[in-house]
């Protein structure tokens, strides 16, 4: 998996096999600005789970405003909106 970031968002990135299909793939946010990303072909038995854990900056992201995308070819791509900085 790939991370690039922007001023606005982080965009994550990957190429997942054939095997897995959109409704084998979980996306979860959790405690501590953290996102789950969980993609399962349980019909299979070998290279057939795939699992990451992002962690980001404390109070760097929107965790409300998370969007995933899968396209025709396999390619998962997550944009986390991050929170604009004010500085005083």
């Amino acid at each position: 998996m790939t991370l690039t970031s922007s001023q606005s968002t982080h965009t994550l990135s990957v190429k997942l096999p054939a095997s897995i299909q959109p409704e084998m793939v979980t996306i979860s946010a959790n405690k501590g600005d953290r996102l789950k990303v969980v993609a399962d072909a349980w019909h299979m038995e070998g290279e057939s789970h795939y699992e990451w854990q992002i962690s980001f900056p404390p109070y760097d992201i929107d965790i409300t405003a998370v969007h995933a995308k899968f396209d025709p070819d396999g390619r998962l791509t997550i944009d986390v909106k991050r929170r604009s900085r004010q500085y005083f």
